[in-house]
């Protein structure tokens, strides 16, 4: 009996000295670049939240040291300060990205493509994923779903949009092959950071603008630099944020680690669309009642030349490399049907009760 305590004590003791360097050679600096200002409410308060909880749920063994757009690199300069392996991830849209490879677009939003809803079925059980990894993985990067703005508002505008006529000659803040689109119909597309859009709305040198909805509009200002806020938007209807890691990176860490990252990355990413949900329609009303905006919807002849311009910019899309085209055939293969059961279960419900609630605009 005594030597068998004797051997437990002796275990014990023995063990001690070796368990303070293991916890200290498990410590995980992780520095983040963001594309969205300090305190940007919405993404930026997104991003930074998120920050916080991998280090939370690590128990403080991974440190994250969050940096805001322009901190340490430009809005739009995050991937390449990740790929390069100069910071661990960025959070960020991979959209922004389009012009390293197009195929980036899909897996934050295209036209006339997948609500968020749609868009997590198909990356998180239907195979988007791979084909995710599969993109990014040359450029040394591997993407995981980190945000979701529900879908979007057609933008902001300083004149009607009576026809496809009035957005000729249009400068309109719209990136990814959203902006494709504008351009095929006649407007200039121009890319903006964040950051910049509302003095670049208020100084007159775009006409237009989108963002996301309402919720995330409303802190931007936006109502006061333009009057007409017109839906639903074409260019994005399930736009998805994401956390981009250096692959090398991520690939030496440990399993448990891993696996950190990724819960925190999928509560962000339901939290984010949560909250647009919940204050969207709230902060419209905001809007309309408080500062004299005016909602109006695109008529169909404006949308079906957005389709008419989206159909020659997939197809342009397509012809880039077989990587692109079998991204855009697996999307839209999986589309119709995902699509099909939206419209029978998740449509035709609210459709038929909001006809009986007299719900909607």
């Amino acid at each position: 009996m005594h030597r068998r305590k004797f051997l437990t004590a002796a275990t014990i003791t023995a063990a001690t000295p070796l368990a303070a360097p293991a916890i200290a050679q498990a410590r995980v600096e992780m520095n983040i670049v963001s594309s969205w200002p300090r305190d940007f409410p919405g993404f930026g308060t997104s991003a930074q939240r998120h920050a916080a909880r991998i280090s939370e749920l690590s128990e403080g063994r991974i440190v994250t040291t969050y940096y805001a757009a322009g901190e340490r690199v430009g809005a739009f300069d995050v991937f390449d300060e990740v790929a390069n392996g100069k910071s661990q991830a960025y959070n960020s849209a991979d959209y922004y990205w389009k012009g390293k490879h197009p195929a980036f677009a899909y897996f934050t939003s295209v036209p006339f493509g997948m609500t968020n809803l749609e868009w997590n079925a198909w990356v998180g059980v239907k195979g988007g994923q791979a084909l995710w990894d599969e993109v990014a993985a040359p450029f040394g990067i591997k993407s995981i779903p980190c945000g979701a703005t529900g879908s979007q508002m057609g933008g902001w505008f300083n004149k009607e949009i009576n026809s496809a006529d009035d957005l000729k000659g249009l400068k309109m803040r719209m990136p990814g092959l959203g902006g494709d689109v504008l351009s095929k119909l006649g407007a200039s597309p121009v890319a903006l950071p964040p950051g910049q859009i509302y003095e670049n709305l208020v100084s007159g040198t775009i006409d237009a603008t989108e963002w996301a909805g309402p919720y995330n509009d409303y802190f931007m200002k936006l109502y006061e630099a333009a009057k007409y806020y017109y839906y639903p938007g074409f260019h994005e209807p399930g736009g998805s944020l994401c956390l981009g890691l250096n692959k090398s990176w991520w690939e030496g860490l440990s399993a448990i680690d891993q696996q950190i990252i990724l819960a925190a990355c999928k509560e962000e990413h339901a939290r984010t669309y949560e909250d647009v949900i919940a204050n969207n329609g709230v902060y419209l009303d905001r809007m309309v009642r408080d500062h004299g905006v005016e909602v109006r919807g695109f008529s169909d002849d404006v949308y079906d030349k957005f389709y008419e311009g989206w159909q020659a910019v997939a197809e342009e899309t397509r012809q880039h490399s077989e990587l692109t085209r079998r991204v855009h055939d697996t999307y839209f293969t999986d589309l119709k049907e995902l699509g099909g059961w939206t419209a029978i279960g998740e449509i035709g419900y609210s459709n038929q009760r909001n006809r009986l609630m007299g719900l909607g605009r």
